[in-house]
């Protein structure tokens, strides 16, 4: 009896210091609401946008494994599984959309072909996260609703960008990171549609305000 209790005890300490160690890893409540990014349905676009700039800067390729989603960051790994056949294929998010109707994520020619949706052109889709991009997943990035607002200036530091938002009534500053930099950003207003963002700016341009709208960071 007292070895019985000695081994337990022994294990119950092996592992505490697993734990410790970090080799133990309990997922929490946040890790797995943060397994599925998103369902709804899914589209493609080919040819006509082939050759075409994506919202990131690169030349869209309809036989890379690319998509576009309307707040997942930039660089975003999903697993795309279509829920008709069982059959997923993993993507990259490089551009923004769809923009129609109620449709989560428009697919590259290639990733579409891989779970046989050409043909249909729409299928019924769940997006599995498989690695983070330009910036951490949120519960705000994942909600495929996009919120707009209008940029006035960008400065290397907070002071300049301070000082300038300053003379700006419902402006603000936000800290940005753009790879291994940090710029701050002045902003005015947060807007649901791309119309009242260009309202709002159309009303600083009449102060004299220069800016542009831009969909914000997610």
């Amino acid at each position: 009896m007292a070895l019985r209790h000695t081994t337990i005890f022994l294990l119950f300490l092996f592992m505490m210091f697993l734990t410790s160690c970090g080799i133990v890893k309990r997922a929490g409540a946040d890790e797995e609401s943060i397994r599925i990014v998103g369902t709804g349905i899914a589209s493609w676009y080919g040819t006509e946008f082939h050759g075409q700039p994506t919202a990131n800067g690169e030349v869209y390729n309809m036989n890379d494994y690319t998509a576009a989603h309307r707040t997942l960051p930039f660089n975003t790994l999903v697993r795309v599984e279509n829920r008709e056949n069982g059959k997923s294929v993993v993507v990259r998010i490089n551009d923004r959309g769809p923009y129609v109707g109620n449709r989560v994520i428009d697919l590259s020619r290639k990733a579409a072909n891989d779970i046989n949706m050409i043909g249909p052109g729409t299928a019924e889709v769940i997006l599995h996260l498989i690695d983070e991009g330009d910036r951490p997943i949120t519960t705000q990035n994942i909600s495929s609703r996009e919120t707009f607002t209008v940029q006035i200036a960008s400065f290397p530091r907070e002071s300049e960008a301070k000082q300038k938002s300053s003379g700006i009534s419902g402006s603000r500053v936000e800290k940005v990171s753009i790879g291994r930099n940090t710029v701050y950003r002045v902003y005015y207003g947060t807007y649901n549609t791309v119309q009242e963002a260009r309202r709002a700016r159309e009303g600083l341009l009449e102060n004299g305000i220069q800016g542009f709208v831009k969909q914000m960071e997610n």
